[in-house]
């Protein structure tokens, strides 16, 4: 039997494994095989909307988005292997992380979806900071929901419910409210000795919020907290017409905890045991540390979370990264269909990246801030991107390509000095995922400057996320009694997998420490933009 054979009679069989996440500009759905190759794809296009100063998406465009990414995978499968997909081994469903959904007791949205991407939450984030001696995130579930509590907003008696994107997903394609531990670190602390919310910090917030006198307990509006490898519940009825709404997809099928796109970079990357670590570089980029030793400070910079197995993890979350660079890109584009040459997005993407090896090493006097939305770890509450050069820099199209990718992922270096330099957290491998990585080497080759350590990437890099889905729901069905999400896929997905490794330029080194001494040096710049311009 040949390989399209075999992949043919495995998912006749519903023996192939489905992974959707809902990315930031595009929700992908991933089948894999029995030995963990994707074997099928699909995705959707969309973007978040910035409505009365809130970024948010449209619960309806998520459903949208998801069919049509199934809808398409379902096409390349008959395309592909002449079959149709009516059963499924498992499923599970992540997405970007944070955020607030807060639904009554009908199961009704009572505010629009206030997503990771806001930075409206400072004062919340502040004083539960204070309060739990934690570092709480502007982005994260509690400072939304206590944001509004603050704000005294009148939807606060009404809620029976609050969750993630991942976790509404799931919720509605399972009936069960529950999340992923990983994705859970995102909205309360975790207590990584029992792996559930710390109860501690659940009776100080209780205390805090008591003399309100609100007809809930935040306990019982939090989702339950699952680990890798438990069962998240089943496909119903309802769910599967949701998913495949053309009813061929069978209910019944096993689905696995929904996660964050943090928690699926770390299993796609092979990023979840102790000294490893991933950086994620999209529309907004983050590194992650699986740690050895608990940090011994609070950093606002830096958030503790945990992988999918519950171990804690170091992360650097910035908001913006790529965005900036795409908009370049189609400008770019334009200029050059003014001079009758066709263009592409991606085929201008391409020709920045990899001409932005040609540039000076500390970009030739120019420095470019992408900030579209506020980023805390700079103190910025909204986003002006800005451009920026000396008068006598050398401005050419080398050098601004450069500062452009310098640009997307110098804040994370910012935050990073506190791990590697403050705190000397270990690391034995850094591997890199997401868009920022998928030209050749040169996303690498940047990266490793910037973060002066080695940084590695697999062929799957461009999977990413649902892959990593994937990956967990594979886990949750096959794993064998005892079998730790470490072994599983240190020995059963990427034992033999080729890796790419590039070292640190000394010089790019030396360059990028000198844009970034122009970069913090101009924020101030940056600052009075946000400001002043409106």
């Amino acid at each position: 039997m040949d390989n399209r054979e075999r992949i043919r009679q495995l998912i006749s069989d519903g023996q192939a494994v489905l992974g959707i996440e809902l990315g930031s500009t595009r929700i992908k759905a991933v089948l894999i095989d029995d030995n963990h190759n994707p074997i099928a794809s699909g995705s959707h296009s969309w973007q978040n909307l910035y409505e009365d100063g809130i970024w948010t998406y449209r619960l309806e465009d998520v459903w949208t988005g998801i069919q049509d990414s199934y809808r398409n995978l379902c096409r390349e499968v008959a395309e592909k292997y002449g079959v149709e997909i009516t059963n499924l081994k498992a499923l599970g469903i992540s997405a970007m992380m944070h955020g607030y959904l807060p639904f009554d007791r009908n199961g009704s949205l009572l505010v629009p979806y206030r997503t990771w991407r806001n930075t409206i939450t400072e004062r919340a984030a502040s004083e539960l900071t204070k309060l739990f001696n934690f570092n709480i995130p502007q982005r994260w579930s509690i400072a939304h929901l206590y944001q509004a509590i603050l704000n005294e907003e009148p939807h606060i008696p009404d809620i029976d419910f609050i969750t993630t994107l991942a976790g509404y997903v799931h919720w509605q394609l399972s009936g069960e409210k529950v999340l992923g531990v990983g994705d859970a670190s995102g909205v309360f602390p975790i207590d990584s000795s029992t792996n559930d919310y710390d109860e501690g910090m659940i009776e100080k917030f209780e205390s805090l919020i008591a003399p309100r006198k609100y007809p809930w307990k935040l306990r019982d509006i939090l989702p339950k907290v699952l680990m890798a490898g438990e069962k998240g519940g089943v496909l119903t009825p309802e769910g599967a017409k949701k998913l495949d709404p053309t009813g061929k997809l069978r209910p019944g099928i096993p689905i696995a905890p929904p996660e964050g796109d943090a928690g699926t970079g770390m299993v796609a990357t092979n990023s979840v045991a102790v000294r490893t670590g991933n950086i994620s570089a999209g529309t907004s980029i983050f590194a992650m540390i699986v740690l050895q030793n608990m940090l011994s400070g609070v950093y606002e910079e830096v958030d503790m979370v945990t992988t999918p197995s519950g171990k804690p993890v170091a992360m650097v979350h910035c908001n913006n990264c790529t965005s900036d660079i795409d908009d370049w890109a189609r400008m770019l584009c334009g200029f050059a269909e003014a001079l009758g040459q066709p263009c592409t997005l991606y085929q201008a993407l391409d020709a920045l990246f990899y001409k932005a090896l040609e540039g000076d090493a500390d970009c030739g006097g120019l420095v470019s801030y992408n900030y579209f939305a506020g980023e805390p770890i700079t103190g910025l509450e909204e986003g002006r991107p800005l451009f920026v050069r000396l008068p006598d820099a050398k401005f050419t199209f080398a050098n601004f390509a450069r500062a452009q990718l310098y640009g997307a992922i110098a804040t994370l270096r910012l935050g990073m000095d506190i791990l590697l330099e403050k705190e000397r957290v270990q690391i034995d491998s850094m591997m890199g995922h997401g868009g920022f990585f998928k030209a050749g080497n040169v996303g690498q080759k940047i990266m490793a400057a910037a973060l002066n350590t080695p940084i590695s990437v697999m062929e799957t890099a461009g999977e990413g996320g649902p892959w990593g889905m994937a990956l967990l729901a594979a886990y949750m069905v096959n794993r064998e009694e005892g079998e730790t999400l470490e072994d599983y896929l240190a020995n059963k997905v990427f034992a033999g997998m080729p890796v790419s490794s590039i070292e640190p330029d000394a010089k790019d080194v030396e360059g990028f420490n000198q844009y970034i001494e122009r970069y913090q040096a101009g924020l101030a710049a940056e600052k009075a933009a946000v400001v002043h311009i409106r």
